[in-house]
């Protein structure tokens, strides 16, 4: 082959290979902005209104939708108060961003609807701006069946954060149970209360230990992170604090936490 002849297929390979590498190139910077096109950040949306909201997610192709209602003494009613994803999220277009809306500081009095029957009870809710956000059954032979038996907050309480009440409604059928009121274990041996959880279906959390001397108040008041026990006298292996409280609904499969004397 003459040297001529050899330098054209050469300059024919480099040609071809140039241009593989050219597409090669914009196949690959196609695909870079096909995917990050299709990308956005998620702004910030807490302390807007939800129409400024919705107008700001609009523009990026991203769908927002209201999860929750809180009162909230530092957002103003009809501001939002949280959001997911957080901000500064890179998300696809069209992702959902799910937001909560305060309601401004709570104007509302929790009323008391123990003894009443469920309808009404909810009646009272639904005037006075509130809902029921779960019912709980529990069998009940001494009072007629839906009766309200407990409410989640209690009547009047003060800061709650959503505009919802608990409901704990008897029902004559035992099938038809699906909650029950947390009784007081305080004082109790954890044996006794975790036999009497389990044949409830109710789980127990990791318990936690707290090293107390019999009779000897003062050592648990010291500890900043557990209520002082109620009864003056605290054996080994008794309950000392739980939660939720006594009074409290809980449902078939919840967890509770206890602290245990060691």
């Amino acid at each position: 082959m003459s040297i001529r002849a050899f330098r054209n297929v050469f300059q024919a390979v480099l040609l071809m290979a140039a241009l593989v590498a050219t597409s090669l190139l914009f196949a690959v910077l196609t695909m870079h902005f096909a995917i990050h096109g299709a990308e956005v950040r998620v702004p910030s949306l807490r302390g807007m209104t939800l129409e400024e909201a919705r107008s700001e997610t609009a523009g990026l192709d991203l769908n927002l939708a209201v999860d929750h209602s809180y009162y909230s003494t530092d957002v103003a009613s009809g501001h939002i108060v949280s959001q997911s994803p957080a901000p500064g999220t890179v998300v696809r277009r069209e992702w959902q961003v799910r937001v909560s809306q305060s309601l401004g500081p709570q104007r509302v009095e929790v009323p008391a609807v123990v003894g009443e029957q469920e309808r009404t009870a909810m009646m009272a809710l639904r005037s006075n701006g509130l809902q029921s956000s779960a019912t709980a059954h529990l069998p009940n032979d001494t009072d007629q069946a839906g009766t309200v038996l407990a409410q989640d907050p209690p009547a009047k309480a003060l800061g709650i954060e959503q505009p919802s009440v608990q409901l704990l409604v008897a029902v004559a059928d035992p099938g038809e149970a699906n909650g029950f009121v947390m009784p007081d274990f305080t004082g109790m041996a954890f044996n006794n209360v975790r036999s009497t959880l389990a044949k409830v279906g109710i789980q127990i959390a990791p318990l936690r230990w707290l090293d107390t001397p019999v009779q000897s108040v003062p050592a648990v008041q010291m500890q900043a992170d557990i209520p002082a026990p109620v009864h003056p006298l605290v054996l080994p292996g008794s309950i000392v604090h739980q939660e939720p409280p006594a009074g409290s609904r809980v449902a078939v499969g919840d967890t509770i936490s206890l602290t245990v004397a060691h």
